[in-house]
């Protein structure tokens, strides 16, 4: 299996051989576009200077040219009957026709460089052919000459051919050693994600990722780091909840089992045997309740509940909740404002936002002092439904307030089980108002705790 090194190092080495070839072409594209046009009229220049000296000159015309060939020119000179001479290196190819040293002979010109074919893989230029020439009639004493010149690439360019290659070659081993460098700088923090992951997936949370770039690897790094804490803080989450619903379940157990060996002795008096049998009576409907929670709380989890939605007036729910809670309401002698529009309907679940409202007017009912009242608000706000039930009791501590939602978590240790209670109520509660694509918040002082419940309208 190739690595990411490998791949990357791979990817980037095409990306540079395509890239050349593809700046080639285009380079040789442009030359034969705007270059090659102009260098045929440049070097036609070139000619007609030499032809005007050869005209004035005729006796000094071959030691002329040979000096010329040697300031890195190729020169072929003919008369057409025989006579032909060349000047400075050779060419490659004498591939020109008698009709073209015929044409500058009557003549004409000779645009051998403007007319040379294109090819898409060789430059003009650089072909070294005598029929990538110019070529301009000379009128000697006693007959016509044709000349034909190009510009000699090796001697003219000859040592910058040598430094550009040297510049290109240099270019690309440094780039291949800063790439293999910087490649590595890359790969490493990917490398060190991957093993990572694999402590992850072998159950190790507690892990430490250098997160001080400020990159995107860098801010995968943070993110990663995150998600390890918050598994690390579900995986305690479900241990801790294992061992609580293990001493959930274990305590009216072992009551349960102890009073059923008394009552096994026949020899009790009727009222001892009615209190005990009432005792595992209530026992059974806690270990009831409690098992109806934990499936309700799984089923919201993995989105197994089914949600029958309907429309339904908010306010003739509350009142209804109310309603339960009455006598509880009374004899605590407790006040209670009920200030939900009748304008107001709710999209949802109406038993399981009837849960909602039991359990947050009900804890509000049952852990504020005698003679308080209970605010229960409701208003629109755009396309949500803002409900707010305000208590004045002495208020939560600060402390309690993250963790009022977690399973099993109960502010009151002392009144564990006392209240008969599962600790389950508000991690129910803020599932199902999640189900319902809202929010849940909670604001505490020492005047009062007040939970604020949002929701969407229709």
């Amino acid at each position: 299996m190739k690595s990411l090194y490998s791949r990357v190092f791979l990817i980037t080495l095409m990306v540079i051989i395509v890239s050349s070839i593809i700046g080639f072409l285009g380079s040789n594209m442009y030359y034969h576009v705007k270059l090659k046009p102009y260098n045929d009229e440049k070097l036609i220049g070139i000619a007609e200077q030499m032809k005007q000296y050869a005209e004035k000159q005729p006796d000094d015309i071959h030691e002329y040219l040979q000096n010329a060939a040697a300031l890195g020119y190729q020169i072929y000179w003919t008369d057409g009957q025989g006579t032909n001479r060349y000047y400075g290196r050779d060419f490659r190819e004498q591939d020109m026709d008698d009709h073209a040293k015929e044409s500058v002979l009557s003549g004409n010109l000779y645009h051998g460089v403007a007319e040379f074919p294109n090819k898409p893989f060789i430059s003009g230029f650089f072909d070294n052919r005598l029929s990538n020439t110019v070529g301009v009639p000379v009128h000697g004493r006693d007959k016509t000459y044709a000349l034909f010149i190009r510009p000699d690439v090796l001697l003219q360019f000859g040592e910058l051919r040598i430094f550009f290659a040297q510049i290109i070659l240099f270019t690309i081993v440094i780039s291949i050693v800063l790439f293999l460098i910087s490649t590595t700088y890359l790969v490493k923090p990917i490398t060190r994600l991957s093993d990572a992951t694999k402590r992850i997936a072998q159950g190790s949370y507690k892990i430490k990722l250098p997160i001080h770039r400020r990159d995107e690897i860098g801010q995968l790094a943070e993110h990663f780091m995150t998600m390890s804490h918050e598994l690390d803080r579900v995986d305690q989450a479900r241990q801790q909840f294992v061992a609580n619903v293990s001493h959930e379940i274990q305590s009216p157990l072992t009551s349960i089992q102890g009073f059923a060996s008394v009552l096994a002795d026949r020899e009790l008096p009727q009222e001892e045997r009615k209190h005990y049998a009432s005792i595992i009576e209530k026992e059974s409907r806690h270990l009831s309740m409690l098992s109806k929670q934990l499936l309700l709380l799984s089923s919201l989890e993995q989105g197994q509940e089914s949600v029958n939605k309907t429309s339904f007036s908010l306010r003739g729910q509350i009142r209804q909740a109310v309603q339960v809670l009455q006598w509880q309401i009374e004899e605590k002698e407790l006040l209670l404002k009920l200030s939900v529009p009748e304008t107001i309907n709710l999209y949802g679940d109406e038993v399981l936002l009837m849960q909602v409202w039991m359990n947050l007017i009900g804890n509000a009912v049952n852990h504020i002092p005698t003679g308080r009242s209970i605010d229960i608000q409701a208003e629109r706000t755009n396309s949500f439904c803002k409900i707010q039930i305000q208590d004045t009791g002495d208020g939560i501590a600060t402390e309690h307030l993250p963790f009022l939602f977690d399973r099993f978590y109960r502010v009151d240790r002392a009144r564990e089980r006392s209240s008969g209670g599962t600790g389950l109520g508000l991690s129910i509660v803020k599932k199902i108002v999640q189900v319902h694509e809202g929010s849940i918040e909670v604001a505490s002082s020492s005047e009062g705790t007040t939970f604020t419940v949002t929701l969407p309208q229709m």
